[in-house]
């Protein structure tokens, strides 16, 4: 069975990703994580992410997997000694001596080999697999080819994941030294400032005033800024190349990025589970994906050579997503009322859709609001207020509204 596995920066990403389909999360705590930025999870929260999505038959997975310098290891084990009473599902680990560090302490739990480890092969996988690991996380550098050679020639004991979706990263597999020469934040302890995605310019010697930037042009001369990874539309060839874990990258994004990632793919991973043979891609898929904030999409690497296309961005901004409104708190069937907790304005007469788990948005105009006190208003202005609106059709705490 193929697991869709989605990015868990808080509680509330967390939440809406397994409401829209997905079946794991990754997440990480407040120490060795690759995305320090993201809000992480200290030890109560963990404890509570775990128990909250066990009941729910999800499974949840550590990241461990920055690269400690020597002066570190003391805090290493004593985190680890800390993680050890947690019941979370596997840690996600790169370099070595966490690896055995975690072999050590809980030698119970599984590992999977983070991204960062940069896997290509099926030599590397089965090394990896030889120390105890269970899962590998592929290099975002791989085709599709190369995965299916990889597949073939590994223990089938042993699950390959790969990311199908989110950003990706100008370094090979995320290892980058850009942020540490500009700002002293080392990327590969998880506090990338993602120099990347800044605007640069050139300038003359004797002319500082005068730079220049740069711009794409017919021969091309972007140096940073790679575009978004986005496989929605070859779930058939990424289904049968003999990946176990479809994996969406995006901890430090939205709540509402967490809930469409993950109801989008998992509608089409299980319209093509349901009839392979008659499996058809639905365009209004690519439709909800393009709705939430990303930079231009591409196939990544899974259809070409990285040295046969730098897959920059043309553009150094993101595209936008919708505005999104606010979440379902309250469905009253027999008004067609449904409550909301506002997160952005809106007023009678805009056009709206809700978004339902494994559904794509229903769109429909608004006639009517009323506040909690059932008074009719024009508009919901302030941010958490609670508002109803009629809708023509049934919705569910945890649908999201948006505009």
């Amino acid at each position: 069975m193929i697991e869709l596995l989605s990015p868990a920066g808080n509680f509330e990403k967390l939440r809406a990703a397994l409401l829209y389909g997905a079946d794991a999360v990754y997440l990480a705590g407040r120490m060795f994580g690759m995305r320090a930025g993201a809000d992480c999870f200290d030890m109560q929260e963990l404890e509570q992410a775990v128990q909250y999505c066990h009941e729910r038959g999800k499974k949840v997975y550590l990241t461990v997997n920055t690269m400690p310098h020597p002066d570190e290891y003391p805090h290493l084990e004593k985190y680890l000694c800390e993680l050890d009473g947690i019941d979370f599902d596997a840690y996600i680990a790169a370099d070595l001596g966490v690896i055995s560090k975690i072999k050590e302490i809980s030698p119970q739990r599984e590992i999977h080999i983070s991204t960062q480890a940069s896997v290509v092969s099926a030599a590397s996988a089965n090394m990896y697999y030889g120390l105890g690991a269970k899962r590998v996380v592929l290099s975002r550098e791989l085709t599709l080819e190369e995965i299916a050679a990889i597949r073939r020639d590994t223990p089938p004991e042993l699950e390959l994941e790969a990311f199908i979706h989110g950003a990706m990263c100008v370094s090979y597999s995320g290892r980058c030294l850009i942020s540490n020469h500009f700002t002293g934040r080392d990327a590969n302890r998880g506090a990338c400032a993602q120099p990347c995605r800044w605007i640069y310019s050139i300038s003359e010697e004797k002319r500082p005033d005068m730079p220049l930037t740069i711009d794409e042009g017919r021969d091309g001369t972007f140096l940073f800024g790679s575009k978004d990874l986005c496989m929605i539309e070859h779930i058939p060839q990424l289904m049968e190349c003999g990946i176990t874990s479809f994996k969406i990258e995006g901890r430090m994004k939205s709540v509402y990025y967490a809930a469409v990632t993950a109801n989008t793919y998992r509608m089409a991973i299980d319209r093509y589970l349901s009839d392979p043979k008659g499996y058809e891609f639905d365009p209004a898929w690519r439709a909800e994906l393009e709705s939430v904030s990303h930079r231009e999409y591409d196939t990544g690497f899974f259809f070409d050579r990285p040295i046969d296309d730098a897959k920059v961005a043309k553009s150094a901004g993101y595209l936008k997503s919708r505005a999104y409104i606010g979440d379902c708190a309250e469905y009253d069937g027999k008004r067609r009322l449904a409550g909301f907790v506002q997160k952005n304005k809106l007023c009678v007469g805009d056009s709206a859709e809700l978004l339902s788990p494994g559904r794509t948005g229903r769109r429909f105009t608004v006639q009517n609001m009323f506040d909690e006190n059932g008074q009719p208003i024009d508009s919901c202005p302030r941010p958490f207020m609670k508002f109803y609106i009629e809708i023509p059709f049934e919705a569910a705490p945890g649908d999201i509204l948006r505009a």
